[in-house]
């Protein structure tokens, strides 16, 4: 059955904007059962998870080229040496009206490639050298244009709402489940029923492992949607499809990459063999596959 890549990208916008709300929903379910449990100091501990996860994500997002760069040992690619490398990302950039970002270059065998920046216009594109060894023009022009689309359309920004939100969540279980401690167990039926502390317990252990895997679900969508991306772009769906080919008969592990920074990555750099709902990636198979509905 075909589809449109059109279809493709708002179809996985619109899902990752629906798993975003539900962190936000749990996020207001915690919060609230916390709240009736010691009232008074509530505002105290939502300020105090704001405060430390604000800091702590906003420190990372203007500083996400930067940081994702070092970790890898990327240097930047000159013209006189990568010049099919330039000249293919620019013209990607007159097609869909971007300004150009910055390109380095890693030291890896293996195919990858990873973009970051906090806006189009403080972006950087990073490939492997096995990306460019390994890649005909076609195939390049298809991981290119997958990772100018995590650019525009602001997958990185996207992904720092998330991850503050998913860290206001981990703060909160963590000071409300290390409070129980000195609280003690003679005081824990004073600010509110037993039923109600079991319930806000439960949800500070279970709810920081939900709203994981619901991000992980947000990363895996944006990837699809850069994938159909890259096919508005290019108009070729065959050059990321048989760039995928390639990148999934790949079986070495990347042992340079830091584990923060790999679910930038067009592909799990460690080749992990996890799947299902813990996956940072989908499966290189499926994505293919709906790429050649295209």
């Amino acid at each position: 059955m075909f589809t449109s890549f059109h279809d493709q990208i708002s179809r996985n916008k619109r899902n990752s904007f629906i798993l975003l709300f539900i962190i936000f929903l749990v996020f207001l379910a915690l919060g609230y059962v916390i709240g009736e449990i010691y009232q008074g100091y509530f505002f105290v501990i939502m300020s105090l998870s704001i405060i430390i996860s604000l800091s702590y994500i906003l420190i990372g997002y203007y500083n996400s080229d930067k940081i994702a760069l070092a970790s890898v040992a990327a240097v930047p690619a000159p013209r006189e040496q990568f010049a099919q490398y330039h000249n293919l990302v620019e013209g990607l950039c007159i097609a869909s009206g971007m300004p150009k970002p910055k390109l380095y270059v890693m030291q890896s065998n293996q195919i990858n490639a990873f973009a970051t920046g906090r806006s189009p216009e403080h972006a950087v594109i990073c490939v492997t050298q096995g990306c460019l060894d390994k890649l005909n023009r076609t195939e390049l022009e298809g991981v290119l244009g997958h990772e100018l689309s995590h650019i525009a359309n602001f997958d990185i920004r996207f992904m720092t709402l998330t991850a503050v939100l998913v860290g206001m969540i981990a703060i909160i279980s963590q000071m409300f489940l290390r409070s129980l401690w000195l609280r003690g167990s003679h005081d824990r039926d004073s600010k509110g029923s037993a039923i109600l502390m079991l319930v806000g317990i439960l949800l500070a252990i279970l709810a920081p492992i939900f709203v994981q895997l619901v991000q992980l679900a947000i990363s895996r969508k944006r990837e699809y949607a850069a994938d159909a991306s890259s096919v508005k772009f290019t108009r070729y769906p065959d050059g990321l499809i048989n760039a995928l080919k390639k990148i999934g008969k790949e079986n070495e592990p990347e042992k340079i990459v830091n584990k923060a920074v790999a679910p930038l990555f067009i592909s799990d750099p460690f080749k992990r063999k996890v799947q299902g709902l813990f996956m940072t990636h989908p499966p290189v198979s499926e994505r293919i596959k709906v790429l050649e509905r295209m």
